[in-house]
């Protein structure tokens, strides 16, 4: 979906948001947004942007909601980048909803178009809670690339990729893996209203995870890190 069709439906009695190529923010009631558009790269330039943004929210602005609108093919490839550690200021903008969140920031995420790599790690899944449009598209890595990286060769990933909700991408198989908590349809301004409602609590990922079949050790294996499995 378009953004200038989803922001309607989201927000049918207005708001203030401002576009900037692929970037925009700005208030609608009582939420702030922060977005892109047109599967935005996320470079150093739009990161320490969208970082900057999320702490002037904290200042002006404390207690207010965060809705991240994601549509983002991944992190900039460029030397430029990479070379002024293009991995630091994804780590800041991280760092900067974490703060948020800890100064009492509802943040939720909603992807509505492409979310790929490190720009859906470093937005949406940082959020309290992580939605999806259903013709969004959601992958962390293409099975070439994660056998490039693990060597494991591609057949076997393509196997594994038939059973394994891990291996695969899709929305459905991040909904599996509780990374995604649901599918936003209908009335979209009814279904921000109920996630804001919703008490963020401790992260529930792993638990989804392991009920929705996706991730079946991810929570045992993490309380038996913690020592305190049942």
């Amino acid at each position: 979906m378009k953004i200038d069709d989803l922001l309607p439906q989201l927000f049918p009695n207005g708001h203030d948001i401002a576009f900037d190529g692929d970037y925009f923010a700005g208030p609608a009631g009582d939420v702030a947004v922060i977005g892109t558009r047109d599967r935005a790269a996320i470079g150093a330039a739009l990161s320490h942007r969208m970082a900057g943004e999320v702490l002037r929210i904290c200042r002006d602005h404390p207690g207010r909601p965060i809705l991240l609108l994601v549509d983002t093919l991944g992190q900039k490839m460029s030397r430029r980048d990479e070379t002024i550690c293009l991995n630091a200021y994804i780590a800041h903008l991280a760092k900067c909803l974490d703060h948020a969140r800890g100064r009492g920031h509802r943040i939720i995420g909603l992807v509505y178009g492409e979310a790929v790599s490190a720009g859906f790690l470093s937005s949406s899944m940082l959020a309290d809670a992580c939605y999806a449009l259903p013709e969004a598209e959601v992958k962390v890595m293409n099975l070439p690339a994660m056998s490039r990286v693990t060597k494991i060769p591609l057949e076997r990933l393509e196997e594994l990729s038939q059973s394994s909700a891990v291996f695969a991408p899709g929305v459905e198989n991040y909904i599996a893996m509780g990374a995604v908590r649901g599918i936003w349809e209908g009335d979209l301004a009814a279904c921000l209203e109920r996630a804001l409602a919703e008490d963020p609590g401790p992260d529930t990922r792993r638990t989804l995870g392991e009920q929705r079949g996706g991730r079946t050790l991810a929570r045992r294996v993490s309380a038996d890190v913690r020592g305190d499995a049942a």
